[in-house]
């Protein structure tokens, strides 16, 4: 998908597409972070910590018990 840019004040906006902002879940409430590798622009939602230690917990939970077979697989 090819976005431009639109004038918004004295900045310049990026408008995202309503599907793409419901599978993502993001609102307009949802804090988002910019990053950039030079040469390209990410933007993703900020996520809720408690939630992301939670996830974290959760794969280390499975590596533990399946990391061989997953190794295995993915061989």
């Amino acid at each position: 998908m090819t976005k431009t840019l639109i004038k918004h004040g004295n900045s310049l906006a990026l408008v995202i597409d309503k599907p793409i902002l419901e599978m993502l879940r993001i609102s307009a409430e949802t804090p988002l972070e910019l990053t950039s590798n030079g040469d390209s622009l990410l933007i993703s939602p900020v996520r809720d910590p408690k939630r992301e230690k939670q996830l974290k917990g959760s794969l280390e939970k499975i590596n533990s018990k399946f990391g061989t077979d997953l190794k295995r697989l993915a061989e």
